[in-house]
């Protein structure tokens, strides 16, 4: 019996860029022709975007008001206040990054690439100097924390959530002052500060509140299952922009009598909150649903109850499915509060609308929205980013 001939491996190809445009974008005749015409299109977009920003925008208008497009009409005397919160963040957030990038080594390309950028977007900045040096302390603060991060214990690092929920009273109360600090009415917060302080806070409470609703669907109790599919259906039935005039409107009637009138952003927040949740409560149930039936059995055999079921076994699953869904979500809410200038909160789009208002600067809407399209950019794919690197560390779509 004649034993099979021996083949050769196959010859792969070295992983160059040339071989992969060959193989991706030159593979036949008509994907070539797709690919110069596609080329082309995108070279003289390209080229009239560039020579739009470099001759013809003026950009007057972005640094005149820089400070009123991120902290609004806050007092310019109390805007220390703000860079303080700034180096509450940073910290915490180099922390948190430095936690995360534990096996990589602490000065690796794209770290010294950001932190170039950084520092040269500092130093450039079109501010007075106190700004500048305010920032460069900013960006130092975030650097020393991403290698402490690196380098302390993992039992330290897991009270990093702790921080994060302790320091929101510290910066509220360094925003709206109090107990020693000057107040500062919300009529004054505006701007990019203002955009993120109601997203956060959205974010915050939609999301224990989406997962209520979660479990409250899926629950045997027939009065909870029937309020939290009501609920659901309802609000997801609704456009947010009617829920936003609901909240500014109707909010009132549903507190008691004599109950002091709520402030506007407290009510617009509550809205957001409300809209959210109703989303996020589906995405969860997505993710409650891709849990087998028999982990749930193996607990209770354990003998564990039915919050410690939920609590222990089946959320850390349901939520880790759903991490993609979830930031999704969270980043169109964080979009969706540009909706709140519509009713005179003047968040990052509100205060542009105020600044074109302005007839010195009249006609530079193309300059204006590309300057905020351009933040809002950065901050939903920063969030983009931190959910792959969740995703990665928990191993998402791997096993």
């Amino acid at each position: 019996m004649e034993s099979a001939p021996l083949l050769t491996p196959p010859v792969s190809e070295s992983p160059t860029p040339w071989n992969w445009a060959r193989k991706n974008l030159f593979s036949t005749w008509y994907n070539s022709i797709l690919t110069v015409i596609c080329l082309i299109v995108i070279f003289q977009f390209l080229k009239g975007f560039a020579l739009w920003v470099t001759t013809k925008a003026q950009w007057r208008v972005i640094e005149a008001n820089l400070p009123l497009f991120f902290a609004g009409r806050f007092p310019r005397d109390l805007h220390w206040r703000l860079w303080v919160i700034m180096g509450i963040i940073a910290l915490l957030g180099g922390l948190t990054w430095g936690n995360f990038q534990r096996q990589v080594s602490l000065w690796n390309r794209p770290l010294l690439i950001l932190l170039g950028s950084s520092i040269a977007a500092a130093l450039l900045l079109p501010t007075d100097l106190t700004s500048r040096l305010w920032l460069l302390g900013n960006i130092i603060i975030a650097t020393v924390g991403y290698g402490f991060g690196q380098q302390i214990n993992s039992k330290i690092t897991r009270w990093l959530p702790l921080a994060w929920i302790f320091s929101f009273p510290v910066i509220l109360w360094l925003i709206k002052g109090g107990l020693g600090l000057k107040e500062v009415p919300t009529n004054d917060w505006g701007g990019l500060m203002l955009t993120l302080f109601a997203a956060v806070v959205s974010i915050a409470l939609s999301f224990p509140l989406g997962v209520f609703l979660a479990l409250g669907r899926q629950s045997n109790l027939p009065v909870v299952r029937a309020f939290s599919i009501l609920y659901i259906e309802i609000i997801r039935g609704l456009p947010l922009i009617g829920i936003l005039f609901l909240g500014q409107v109707m909010l009132q009637f549903f507190l008691p009598p004599g109950t002091p009138k709520l402030d506007r952003l407290v009510r617009a927040i509550a809205a957001l909150t409300l809209f959210s949740a109703a989303y996020l409560a589906e995405n969860v149930r997505g993710g409650l649903q891709s849990v087998p039936r028999g982990q749930v059995e193996a607990a209770r055999s354990l003998g564990l109850n039915t919050p410690l079921v939920i609590l222990l076994i089946v959320l850390p699953q349901a939520l880790r499915a759903v991490i993609p869904a979830i930031v999704g979500q969270l980043i169109g809410l964080f979009k969706d509060t540009s909706l709140l200038s519509l009713f005179g909160i003047l968040e990052l789009v509100g205060i542009s609308r105020s600044v074109l208002a302005n007839p010195a600067y009249v006609g530079r809407y193309a300059e204006v929205y590309v300057f905020i399209g351009l933040i809002y950019w950065v901050f939903c794919y920063s969030m983009s980013l931190a959910s792959r690197k969740l995703e990665q560390t928990l191993d998402v779509g791997q096993r």
